[in-house]
């Protein structure tokens, strides 16, 4: 799949990133403005556009994407770093109960990383995915696709506890799991040359297309 359309990001985008990150401060970010404006801003919007329609089509129903602030939200942080060095894009999968899952674009200085899962399960959020992961059908499907997501080479991540959680037994067969709070997976494209050409669109839409059945499975539990 391709799309001539998003032509990929400017060889400067992933220099700016950089210089943010080494230089994360106002009188650096404002002297790059029309850079960032460009680069990432106006490439990350550009890109926006071509994955929505995209991702529709792979999961049949409209997906409407959100591009995250540049400004970090320092009022509870110790790191007063007032900027992401980073551009992050999310694509909610809004599908039953389990909201806190979708499909994730981030350009980073020297990468792009895509992904897709679910972060910070909680509440009733938590409680239907342990029973999910815990049932004898689902369980096992899980499983499964989880084992295709890493035979493709993506990384499987998410915060877990230490113990396996009430009321399940410690030694469950889906105990690791049961651990989770939150669960993901992810792959890297590195090279600058697919970074900067119409060839990350589809790279980008083949990660997704693999990583589908982990969200179709997070969105209907």
């Amino acid at each position: 799949m391709s799309d001539a359309s998003f032509p990929g990001f400017p060889p400067e985008a992933m220099s700016f990133l950089a210089g943010l990150r080494d230089n994360n401060d106002r009188d650096w970010f404002t002297a790059h403005r029309a850079t960032y404006d460009r680069a990432i801003k106006g490439a990350g919007e550009h890109l926006l556009a071509a994955l929505e329609p995209a991702l529709s089509q792979l999961i049949g129903r409209p997906v409407s994407g959100k591009i995250f602030r540049i400004h970090r939200d320092v009022r509870f942080s110790k790191d007063k770093r007032p900027y992401n060095a980073h551009l992050h894009i999310a694509f909610p999968a809004r599908v039953g109960e389990m909201t806190a899952c979708g499909y994730f674009f981030a350009l980073e200085p020297e990468r792009v990383v895509v992904g897709a899962g679910g972060f910070d399960f909680s509440g009733p959020v938590l409680h239907a995915y342990r029973a999910a992961a815990a049932d004898p059908k689902k369980g096992p499907a899980l499983d499964a696709i989880l084992a295709k997501l890493q035979k493709a080479g993506m990384r499987v991540e998410g915060a877990e506890l230490k113990r396996v959680p009430q009321p399940y037994a410690q030694d469950h067969a889906r105990a690791a799991l049961l651990r989770r709070k939150g669960l993901n997976a992810w792959c890297d494209i590195g090279e600058r040359t697919t970074i900067e050409s119409e060839a990350l669109f589809g790279e980008t839409m083949a990660a997704f297309t693999t990583l589908a059945p982990l969200v179709n499975w997070l969105a209907t539990v």
